[in-house]
């Protein structure tokens, strides 16, 4: 794999793996380095890449690994950083950008009270497009188990929500 070939099959996914490895770290800092370490693997691994059927789906693979192993290690720091809302298009206000990082901040809140699997399931699924088959060998788990995760996830989930709304409570979990 030349320098070209390289940046059109895995620099893209550079988004995809950095918000993966955040949904693991919790901090941006720490998943800028896993997707740092995994373009160096890559690279160094780039004669052989050809062999996989999905360059994308080694890389989320080898992000998880990573993320993981940090989580592991004794050195990594557990901060967790909150986010400024990013601003949309059309400049919304003050009071709909503060809103809308509560509403971010509260399902971020119900997703990190899943299990691992679920919260790593509804991620590759829900939030980066990927289909059952890629999960199941991005994260080394029968298929069947990625189906009842991503169902039990969306269910506690569905449900906290339904929960929240029927107490009234605002955005609070």
């Amino acid at each position: 794999m030349v320098l070209e070939e390289f940046k059109t099959r895995v620099l893209p996914v550079k988004n995809k793996l950095y918000r993966f490895a955040l949904r693991f770290l919790n901090n941006e800092d720490e998943a800028q380095d896993v997707v740092q370490e995994v373009f160096i693997k890559a690279w160094n691994q780039r004669e052989d890449l050809h062999l996989y059927r999905s360059v994308e789906a080694w890389c989320m693979q080898v992000t998880r690994n990573l993320s993981l192993n940090r989580l592991k290690s004794g050195h990594y720091r557990n901060t967790q950083e909150l986010t400024d809302g990013q601003k949309a298009h059309d400049d919304p206000s003050p009071y709909d950008q503060a809103e809308m990082r509560d509403v971010l901040q509260t399902i971020d809140q119900l997703l990190q009270r899943l299990p691992a699997a679920q919260q790593q399931v509804l991620q590759l699924r829900d939030m980066e497009g990927y289909t059952y088959q890629e999960i199941s060998k991005i994260l080394d788990m029968p298929l069947a188990q990625v189906k009842v995760n991503l169902f039990r996830a969306r269910k506690a989930l569905r449900e906290q929500l339904i929960k929240m709304n029927a107490y009234g409570i605002d955005h609070h979990p």
